[in-house]
């Protein structure tokens, strides 16, 4: 005789298949539907009450619960309840044969996935089951992440591939290179580079080399000795000494001005540095990690970046994925904000719809992980209800595209859009342009290679006209 599929509570979920947790009292309906399932492909797990559900809940997660609705003791709603208030991603959807339009519109109003009323058609559960697990954020072991990388939340097998090789190289001091667009966690990744290597008790200092000028930027990575220029009332060690037995991690390298690549490659060549108006030379014990959202091999070939400093930067590099194509991440990550805000202005975690949950799966999300978290702020703040409603998704996804770009990007956008205007004002005249800006031509000059502008495109775009 086949056995029920309540047997799988013995069984060790694997990846492989999605794991479904179904719990109803009658025993006939849950080994029909369990077959149905296992039948798809899916992984069951059974209980025939909500307190064995809950117990099986304690050993291991599944990616969905579907729930009779009446049962003895603990019914539908309450075992609903109990999930959502320790797994508020799981998605539960509810079964019942007593079902009525009050009661569906309460339950999704609570945050249930969806309710289903006896007799269903198999066709459509499946189609439920699917919709469900697409949006589920959830994992089938509920392993908490290795410490090492705990902050960087996924699911996805394309980060989770990113993560193995960061820990292969974070043994070694090999010199990491990180690609990927603004916004999807380059920092992230180079911390936990970091708190996986030997260095992990080591200082991690950060510096943007966008956001700083060029001759600050010097003092900020070298040091400078006291008197070394007009308001250097102190010495200043600078991030190589400050980061010495740890790591330092060089975000946006491909905008760091040629002169400091040379004087950089200079100090990794010597593993020393000499601060600016010092004489001395001073050794460094330092991981270097870098980053940058642009293609170096094409400012390589433009001669904004030197071929030497890329190569002894890029010793390994690892490609970070666009959050669009990591959807099944959205989820998980609108749970862990909505957890992090909750906190910070002590107020009630909010849910998500699942119509509103469609749409943050579905968005193209330009700015990456930094724009989700814009939005669920801004759906949390507006929020008055437990359960964020769609159109408030709507609403932020409206509101100027939702991305909120840092300082440094907004100042990098307006200073090359006030180039742009300059040039097309002078027609490619660059004395006159930098007249204009209030600049020497040499400093005029080092703006324009910053933005990757030539004048005598604009002398053409002229002719044309």
């Amino acid at each position: 005789r086949t056995q029920p599929a309540r047997t799988a509570t013995t069984e060790k979920m694997t990846e492989s298949k999605a794991s479904i947790l179904l719990v109803d009292d009658d025993r006939d309906i849950l080994k029909l539907v369990s077959l149905r399932l296992s039948a798809a492909g899916y992984s069951v797990l059974t209980a025939e009450s909500g307190a064995q559900a809950l117990a099986q809940l304690a050993v291991a997660r599944p990616r969905l619960v579907i729930t009779d609705l009446r049962m003895e003791g603990m019914d539908g709603m309450a075992l609903f309840e109990r999930i959502h208030g320790a797994m508020p991603t799981l998605p539960v959807i509810i079964l019942t044969a007593h079902g009525t339009i009050p009661d569906a519109v309460a339950a999704t109003q609570r945050g249930v996935f969806s309710f289903l009323t006896k007799p269903f058609d198999g066709k459509d559960l499946l189609a439920q089951v699917e919709q469900a697990l697409k949006l589920s954020g959830g994992t089938d072991t509920g392993a908490a992440p290795e410490a090492w990388h705990a902050a960087i939340v996924t699911r996805s097998q394309r980060m989770e591939e990113v993560l193995r090789q960061a820990k292969l190289v974070a043994g070694s001091d090999a010199s990491v290179l990180i690609f990927g667009d603004s916004g999807s966690g380059k920092e992230l990744l180079a911390q936990a580079i970091h708190l996986a290597s030997p260095r992990a008790k080591g200082p991690f200092m950060a510096v943007n080399c966008a956001a700083i000028p060029e001759h600050l930027l010097e003092s900020e990575l070298f040091g400078h000795a006291k008197g070394a220029f007009s308001g250097a009332i102190y010495a200043h060690r600078g991030l190589f000494q400050a980061a010495q037995g740890g790591t330092l991690f060089l975000d946006e390298i491909g905008d760091m001005p040629l002169a400091l690549q040379a004087k950089l490659l200079r100090a990794l060549q010597d593993r020393s540095v000499r601060p600016v108006g010092s004489t001395e030379m001073v050794p460094i014990n330092v991981r270097i990690i870098s980053a940058t959202h642009r293609d170096l091999s094409e400012s390589i070939r433009s001669g904004a970046f030197r071929p030497d400093l890329y190569y002894r930067l890029n010793v390994v590099s690892l490609a970070l994925p666009p959050l669009s194509e990591r959807r099944e991440d959205i989820p998980l990550l609108c749970a862990h904000f909505v957890e992090q805000l909750a906190a910070r202005y002590s107020k009630p975690a909010r849910t998500f719809a699942p119509d509103a949950m469609e749409l943050l799966v579905n968005a193209s999300w330009p700015g990456n992980v930094r724009q989700l978290l814009n939005v669920i702020e801004q759906t949390v703040a507006l929020s008055t209800s437990p359960v964020v409603p769609a159109s408030l998704v709507q609403q932020a996804l409206r509101d100027d595209n939702t991305v909120m770009v840092s300082l440094d990007e907004a100042r990098r956008a307006f200073e090359h859009d006030y180039l742009v205007r300059l040039l097309r004002a002078t027609e490619g005249n660059v004395t006159q342009a930098a007249r204009m800006a209030q600049r020497n031509r040499t400093e005029f000059y080092k703006l324009l290679q910053r933005h990757n502008l030539t004048p005598a495109l604009f002398k053409a775009e002229k002719e044309k006209a």
